[in-house]
């Protein structure tokens, strides 16, 4: 209460004091750009007339008097270096490739409090959203800072996108997806990336070395991130599938120049059309490779963020190498179909020579025995 009644009385004794009695600008001393707070600080307290400081008024008038003029004073102006580096924020991205398969709607129910509304009607994925703070904390107005969330984004051809998390973090939100995951994959590839907002930026977005830069950030941002990072990484994983396939006819291809034959059955030929023929549907189908994107349908912006990172992770290209790989393997399938299916078209044809060799010496047979009782 004392406290109270010092700063009453001094707003009453600054109020009633004529303008000439006013502490003078000249009285708080410059401060250099570098200054820092608590430097500025100590200068207006040197600077504070002796009447706040020494009279009845007590140090809690001093103290008032001396955040007033605190306040009064401009800011010190950070070099432009800071004041840049003070504008941006970092975002760690992780991008991981678990299974073929993820349930989404068992994943949404369990977590629905946490599920991000939907924006379009896409329904190949589930954007989930964490609080880095306790409830009562985020009540206070800090939810308004989105990037004191963490964002999952999981996509139901395999794929995961955590932004905002530690490495020593991701394992837990890893196995949340886990649960309602199938086909797991006997390695899990990840690539790192990550997106600095900075609101100084003249244009909407900047290019970098593993990251972009945005003026701003929100959630069709990160939709429109994940949805890259994720067909990336799941490309990684059919492309070194069709890889393995194309070693396996190349090893075959030597073997047949070598002997001129090749010993490959009739079921791993068709095991291997199958994955063939699934992977491509995998990569146009389930990745929505060259689906059209909503938010960026809608938003120039978002359309400029897609085809930035479409081109710096060669989407186009990838699948065209992918798909020219599938077409080495596919003629290779059709050879060894049309060699298989000439092998058994002889086989048939030795069939039925056999067939009909039997059948006249049985005739001849027959023919000698009825001689000889006639004779």
């Amino acid at each position: 209460m004392g406290r109270l009644r010092a700063c009453l009385r001094l707003r009453r004794l600054l109020e009633t004091r004529p303008p000439s009695s006013s502490p003078s600008p000249a009285l708080v001393p410059h401060l250099s750009p570098r200054t820092s707070p608590f430097s500025s600080a100590v200068a207006v307290a040197a600077a504070a007339p002796h009447d706040c400081r020494d009279s009845g008024l007590g140090s809690s008038a001093y103290w008032a008097w001396i955040r007033a003029a605190a306040e009064a004073a401009p800011a010190p102006a950070p070099p432009q270096d800071e004041e840049e580096e003070g504008l941006s924020r970092y975002i760690p991205v992780k991008a991981y490739f678990l299974s073929t398969s993820i349930d989404l709607k068992s994943m949404q129910a369990e977590h629905f409090s946490d599920v991000v509304p939907q924006s379009t009607r896409s329904l190949n994925y589930i954007a989930l959203r964490y609080s880095e703070f306790p409830p009562e904390i985020m009540d206070i107005g800090v939810r308004d800072n989105r990037f004191c969330y963490r964002y999952v984004v999981v996509f139901q051809y395999g794929s995961a996108v955590l932004f905002n998390i530690a490495d020593h973090e991701a394992e837990h939100y890893l196995d949340m997806i886990r649960n309602h995951a199938s086909g797991w994959l006997p390695e899990m590839r990840k690539d790192d990336y990550a997106v600095v907002e900075k609101p100084s930026l003249t244009t909407w977005m900047k290019g970098g070395l593993d990251y972009i830069a945005l003026k701003s950030v929100d959630t069709d941002g990160i939709r429109i991130i994940s949805s890259v990072l994720g067909q990336s990484i799941a490309l990684d994983h059919y492309i070194r599938q069709v890889d393995d396939m194309v070693e396996e006819f190349t090893e075959i291809n030597r073997v047949m120049e070598k002997t001129g034959d090749f010993t490959m059955k009739r079921k791993k030929l068709f095991q291997l059309v199958g994955k063939a023929n699934s992977n491509l549907a995998d990569v146009i189908i389930r990745l929505g490779l060259f689906d059209r994107s909503e938010i960026a349908w809608k938003n120039s912006n978002y359309a400029q963020i897609l085809e930035y990172l479409r081109e710096e992770y060669e989407l186009n290209q990838r699948f065209g190498s992918l798909d020219f790989k599938l077409k080495f393997v596919e003629h290779n399938i059709h050879f060894l179909q049309e060699v298989l299916q000439n092998r058994r078209s002889d086989l048939l044809e030795w069939g039925v020579i056999i067939l009909l060799t039997i059948e006249i010496v049985i005739s001849l047979y027959e023919i000698i025995k009825d001689s000889s009782m006639m004779s």
